[in-house]
């Protein structure tokens, strides 16, 4: 099969490939591996100046922020200090045992301090400038070996004014009144505005300067001292500092251009395992894949944005660490640990700066997977093919296509790169919806088995209550029963009495007798008041199963109106929630074009000075004669057609772009129509399953009344029964003229006229 090579698509699918295959996609560093700028934590914040902080792994890094004609306050380092100038320009002083330093600082510029220095910041008030901030990066390694007990530096303030007043005044051979003016005076913030011109202020300081020339041994006549003429020549000069935009660049190609700042440049770097870099990247390149075999990097990003991709090795992989990708954006802290290959990608419309500072500087040297200085060149390449598990030939083009080396040209590799990231992110976004729905329906079904389990509780409740009921009216039948067996058996003994007594005369007799009817008269009246009980406790129990019925049936109602109304809640505040981000879209889109428009007139305004530098070249150029003259016009044309070109790319992506979205949108609407059909389906399910609950049970009620209406009636109509047994022995001991019976009620009530 025959493999061709030749167009800049092939080049890019050829980094992707490399990117995903070298570069496996969280960490078991990841906790610190990025530090958004708005994660900083604040050290010092006053009206003309800030200093935030942020630490990774084993480091602190501060961010000094001075507004012009500031001054930070005298301090004393606890731990070496490597510094790099971001904007601004300003005076640094600092004391090294007995001597006093000092020296400009300028952007670019890299220094080092080391450990017990003194030193202060003075920010310039450049009245020819724009009245930039002095931004100053500062690095302090090993940092948690004393961060938790004092910071890596402290007031010298502080430190003066902790000794008794005895030992001041003996210290500065000064009156008493000068010591107490110097130690109740107020303290003021770390960063104040400019040097006072205040006699009193200048003689603090100079008591403050004297007194540690005591502690360290100097011989300086005054630290503070700055316009006075007895400086040491040395101070005076100043001592000239290391500049990044002065020197060579290590490597420099169309792609942007890398430096790294260590002991051979930079003196003071020498006998430390610190060092800087800073790696400039135009629009739609990228670092190429590579790793540090000795060095771990930590850097921030000082201009436009990026995405960074990290690649744990083999064994961490086995214990948990994964690979990661993550977007950065000016002022954010990223850390590449030592053995983890990385790539650094800018977007195709912006260029991505950043420095920092790595580990072992001065033993590493980063190794990079392609390009002409690829480390895989040095293999044997059927070793290598057969590592990769491809042919011979394929490996040949993988090392041979790609002609430039160490900064790759890779056009929207950042792009998908970030869309990856938020692919990802989305996934789990989803995941996490459908794991809130998963519990959700779990609550349900917990929630519904709880009521089934109400119900058959009350079920079996009801149930019990039944038994409990029948087993009384048994208990009071056998009762009545042998009531009535005690009855007769006394009914007995008196008529014998009776017989024995009518031989001892007829009034006895007859008086005995009508005692006797106006017992059974009295027992038949009890009997039929106890009946007309009986049946009363019936029916109100009747009465009461079926109101419990009718309330329970209420409450279903009333929950399943409170439920559905629950639900349109939540559907309101979910359109409200859909509508809020559509309009934050909108506003997104909104900004996004705004910056877009301001970009093309900064470039307008661009092309207009390069415009104007052009034609004052061609002035100058006319005397040095015609064949320079046209090869600049060349060189103009060619720029001007790139130009255009790369106007015509970032058209394109943004069409591009704009169609994703819209895609996207109309996918998401589809999505939340077909879920809201099927909720009101569920719903309307759900509604109809609880009128067939209510229908069954209203049907069971009227069957249970109906049924206890039969037995009701069969027992009234029973020849046997016991009801009508007392009607009968009623109608033979009272007459029935003068007497009415109500149809139907077996004797339960009569009336006399």
């Amino acid at each position: 099969m025959k493999i061709s090579f030749s167009s800049s698509s092939t080049h890019k699918a050829i980094m992707l490939l490399l990117v995903s295959v070298i570069l496996g996609g969280s960490c078991c560093w990841c906790s610190q591996v990025l530090v958004k700028r708005e994660e900083r934590r604040s050290v010092v914040s006053t009206e003309y100046g800030e200093i935030s902080a942020a630490s990774v792994v084993d480091h602190t890094i501060h961010f000094f922020t001075l507004d012009p004609n500031s001054l930070f306050l005298p301090v004393i380092l606890h731990a070496h200090m490597l510094l790099y100038v971001h904007t601004g320009s300003g005076k640094l002083r600092w004391m090294e045992e007995d001597e006093v330093k000092s020296t400009d600082l300028r952007r670019g510029d890299v220094h080092r301090l080391e450990e017990g220095a003194i030193f202060f910041i003075h920010s310039n008030l450049d009245t020819h400038s724009d009245r930039q901030k002095l931004r100053i990066h500062a690095i302090f390694p090993n940092s948690h070996k004393y961060l938790h007990e004092t910071g890596p530096y402290s007031s010298i303030r502080d430190m003066l004014l902790g000794f008794d007043n005895k030992v001041l005044q003996a210290a500065f051979k000064v009156p008493v009144d000068e010591i107490e003016e110097l130690v109740n005076g107020t303290k003021p913030p770390a960063i104040i505005h400019g040097l006072s011109s205040s006699t009193t202020k200048n003689r603090a300081w100079e008591m403050e300067a004297r007194f540690i020339e005591n502690l360290v041994g100097s011989t300086t006549s005054n630290v503070f001292e700055i316009n006075k003429k007895k400086k040491k020549k040395k101070d005076k000069d100043g001592t000239k500092l290391f500049n990044i935009f002065s020197a060579d660049k290590d490597f420099e190609n169309c792609n942007g251009w890398s430096t790294a700042v260590t002991g051979k440049k930079v003196p003071a770097l020498r006998g430390t395992d610190i060092g800087l870099f800073m790696v400039n990247l135009t629009q739609g390149s990228m670092m190429g894949p590579h790793w540090n075999p000795t060095a771990s990097e930590i850097a921030v990003v000082l201009q436009g944005r990026g995405m960074i991709r990290v690649v744990c090795h083999a064994s961490t992989n086995e214990t948990g660490c994964k690979d990661m990708r993550y977007k950065v954006e000016e002022g954010d802290t990223f850390v590449v640990p030592r053995f983890h290959a990385m790539a650094q990608m800018a977007f195709n419309n912006d260029t991505f700066v950043f420095m920092g500072f790595s580990t072992s500087a001065n033993r590493n040297h980063p190794q990079y997977f392609a390009g002409r200085s690829s480390v895989l060149r040095t293999l044997d390449k059927d070793v290598l093919a057969m590592a990769f598990n491809v042919t011979n030939t394929t490996m040949d083009h993988l090392m041979n296509s790609q002609q430039d080396s160490v900064i790759l040209g890779c056009i929207s590799c950042a792009e998908e790169e970030f869309k990856f990231v938020e692919e990802e992110m989305e996934k789990e976004r989803a995941a996490a919806r459908e794991k809130e729905a998963e519990e959700a329906r779990k609550r349900e079904e917990e929630k519904r088995k709880e009521e089934e389990e109400d119900r058959k509780r009350e079920e079996e409740e009801a149930a019990r209550q039944e038994e409990e009921r029948e087993r009384q009216e048994e208990e009071e039948e056998r009762k009545s029963q042998e009531e009535e067996a005690a009855r007769q058996e006394e009914e007995r003994k008196r008529r014998e009495e009776e017989e024995e007594a009518r031989k001892r005369g007829e009034e006895a007799a007859r008086r005995a007798e009508e005692e006797r009817k106006k017992k059974q008269e009295e027992e038949a009246r009890e009997r039929e008041a106890e009946e007309e009980r009986k049946r009363r406790e019936e029916e109100e129990e009747a009465r009461k199963r079926g109101e419990e019925a009718a309330r329970r049936a209420e409450e279903e109602r009333k929950k399943r109106q409170e439920e559905e109304a629950r639900e349109r809640e939540a559907e309101e505040e979910r359109k409200r929630q859909e509508e809020a981000a559509r309009e934050r879209e909108a506003e997104e889109e909104r900004e996004r074009q705004e910056e877009a428009a301001r970009e093309r007139e900064a470039e307008e305004e661009r092309e207009r000075q390069e415009e104007a530098a052009r034609k004052r070249q061609e002035e100058e150029a006319r005397e040095k004669g015609a064949e320079e003259e046209a090869a600049r016009e060349r060189e103009a044309e060619e720029a001007a057609r790139k130009r255009q070109e790369d106007e015509a790319r970032e058209k394109g992506a943004e069409e591009e772009a704009a169609r994703e979205r819209e895609a996207e949108e109309e996918a998401a609407r589809k999505r939340q129509e077909e879920r809201e059909e099927e909720e009101e389906r569920k719903r309307q399910e759900e509604a109809a399953a609880g009128r067939r609950e209510e229908e069954e049970g209203r049907k069971a009620e009227e069957e249970e009344e109906r049924r206890r209406q039969e037995e009701a009636q069969r027992e009234e109509e029973a020849p046997g029964s016991w009801r009508n047994g007392m009607k009968k022995r009623l109608i033979r001991l009272f007459p029935t003229t003068g007497h009415a019976h109500s149809p139907g009620r077996f004797g339960n009530h009569y009336r006399r006229d």
